[in-house]
């Protein structure tokens, strides 16, 4: 088959690999129909992710058909319509048994394109796929679905919930990648009284507005002042920093109110300053996190409710699976390009090879 192969930093192919095939009982192989690219996936690029060993096929979001499954395999079987959970819990774990997937301790957690090969491929091996697959209802179509493999999990758990987004509060979310595009439609189901959202790019602004910001601000153009001045001078309830930059976190400590949340869902490849001088005496709560996807069941529901934006609303960019590395390279200029969640469809198959 043929599959992203990380090279080491900055180097990458769209190459053949060998297919995937079952190697425990709890595994299942899928074909991909659908696979989208992360911003991790940009940090491993870089150096960001060392543990990522050359040779690794990357990509952690997928929607697929099953085609063969272990047989200790009993929630799926061959033929089913899937999303590919970017988390695999083993759900046997303490971390697990505490729906702390993402920490797991029993072979699961963030495998896939990190520790494992990963989704970014014509087919993929999903270890744990009782837990790790979701069988996909008729309702949501795979380019809708794929963005719950990840971001929406993501901003709702790292970013709503960790942040305990209330009725009336003031949310600030800063960065509008499709993380924090997610965290906004994800934070209106909350009722919050406004939602502050801050980017550089005024194409990332307007499609926060589409989502429901209620007001957008350029992060050139003073925002910590405007938060300041809609708040009264008390500060927002909560501040979700969805970039992964060090200023970006910084400017979420002096946004929030005393007693306020603020909630890290940025990937950081280098340390942030923690002005403790200024925080100590502000009873001021700061979370971070990586997703468990607990809460994917019900964000599929959700979905198929629509209670959640479709794709047409965070997707701009959409590719064949052979162009992979086109697509990457739209992705990683989206500053020129305007790319906000890139998709790209898989050719089908009629077999897999696997081993005997």
């Amino acid at each position: 088959m043929k599959a992203l192969v990380f090279q080491g930093r900055n180097r990458k192919s769209w190459q053949e690999v060998p297919d995937p095939g079952v190697q425990d009982g709890a595994d299942a192989v899928v074909r991909v129909n659908a696979v989208t690219i992360c911003g991790t996936d940009l940090h491993i690029l870089k150096g960001d992710v060392p543990e990522v060993e050359p040779g690794t096929v990357l990509g952690h979001e997928a929607v697929g058909e099953v085609v063969e499954t272990g047989n200790d395999v009993r929630s799926v079987r061959p033929g089913d319509r899937v999303l590919v959970s970017c988390i695999t819990p083993c759900g046997r774990c303490r971390f697990c048994r505490e729906n702390r997937f993402g920490q797991c301790l029993g072979g699961g957690g963030w495998i896939l394109g990190h520790l494992i090969n990963g989704t970014q491929a014509e087919y993929v091996r999903v270890p744990f796929a009782e837990l790790s697959l979701h069988p996909l209802p008729s309702a949501v179509p795979g380019e809708d679905a794929v963005l719950l493999a990840d971001i929406f999990p993501t901003a709702y758990e790292v970013g709503v919930l960790n942040g305990s987004v209330r009725p009336g509060d003031t949310v600030v979310v800063v960065g509008l990648g499709p993380i924090g595009l997610a965290t906004i439609a994800a934070a209106r189901l909350y009722s919050p009284r406004r939602i502050i959202a801050i980017d550089l790019v005024a194409s990332r602004l307007e499609a926060a507005r589409a989502v429901g910001a209620d007001v957008t601000v350029n992060a050139g153009e003073a925002p910590e002042q405007l938060v300041q001045d809609l708040t009264e001078g008390l500060g927002a309830d909560v501040a979700i920093e969805a970039v992964g930059i060090p200023q970006a976190f910084e400017a979420c400590t002096r946004m929030v109110r005393p007693g306020g949340r603020v909630a890290n869902v940025g990937v950081h490849g280098e340390p942030a300053a923690l002005h403790l001088e200024s925080l100590w005496s502000r009873d001021v709560i700061i979370t971070t996190g990586l997703v468990d996807t607990f809460s994917t069941p019900l964000l599929l529901d959700m979905m198929a409710a629509g209670r959640l934006p479709a794709a047409s609303a965070l997707v701009t960019h959409r590719f064949a699976l052979s162009q992979m590395e086109e697509a990457y390279d739209v992705f990683s200029r989206a500053a020129e390009t305007g790319a906000l969640k890139v998709v790209l469809g898989a050719p089908t198959h009629d077999a897999v090879a696997t081993p005997l």
